[in-house]
């Protein structure tokens, strides 16, 4: 089993060279798929070590990007071992970071963790309006729609959202996941959600069992 700690650490220190050295050999033994999660947990743990560098002023806009595309390639190295290996799609995942939110670091987890379990993802990107999901949701007809958000005033705007998507009649054929930083259970009921995370993996298990 890889040294949790150590991943976690590094990945908030932004040690490229460590973080992939370390990913690699633990992906050179052929783990099990629910060591590979524990790991990308870690990892997840270690952008929230960055995300508050950031407000705090020790990280800046640049670091943010870097840590991006850090987790990327982390995920990328795990992909293979935290799929289902199921070959028949698993359904299609609407999801996004909404309207007045920039954030995207938790959403591509999500992202990259949702495709290797077998759903085809549709990113709409970050500061989405209602009427993006609710076209999204018309366009590809998901099983799932899920949204994101880091500030309070997201929470706000997942509810509008939502509210959109029982406007148009779409809501019944849908199940919400609501995650980031704003999501707990006050806001899940808030928003009017079917559930919800700030851990991708355990996103990612819940949107399974809606589809087993």
């Amino acid at each position: 089993m890889a040294d949790l700690a150590l991943i976690k650490s590094a990945v908030g220190d932004l040690d490229e060279d460590l973080v992939i050295k370390t990913l690699k050999e633990f992906a050179s033994s052929n783990p099990p798929a629910a060591e590979a999660q524990q790991v990308v947990a870690a990892c997840q743990q270690g952008m929230d070590i960055v995300g508050e560098r950031f407000e705090s002023g020790e990280y800046f806009v640049g670091d943010l990007i870097f840590a991006g595309e850090l987790l990327t390639d982390s995920i990328d190295i795990l992909k293979p071992f935290i799929g289902t290996g199921a070959v028949v799609s698993r359904g299609a995942i609407i999801l996004g970071t909404v309207e007045g939110d920039i954030h995207d670091i938790g959403k591509n987890i999500f992202k990259s963790m949702g495709e290797a379990a077998g759903f085809e993802v549709i990113d709409l990107g970050i500061d989405q309006k209602p009427e993006t999901f609710v076209e999204a949701v018309k366009k590809h007809s998901p099983k799932i729609v899920g949204l994101s958000g880091v500030l309070t005033l997201s929470i706000d705007s997942m509810k509008k959202t939502i509210e959109a998507l029982s406007a148009a009649d779409l809501r019944g054929s849908v199940k919400v996941i609501i995650g980031g930083n704003a999501a707990n259970e006050d806001a899940c009921t808030y928003v009017g959600a079917d559930s919800w995370s700030r851990n991708a993996a355990e996103a990612v298990k819940t949107c399974g069992s809606w589809v087993a």
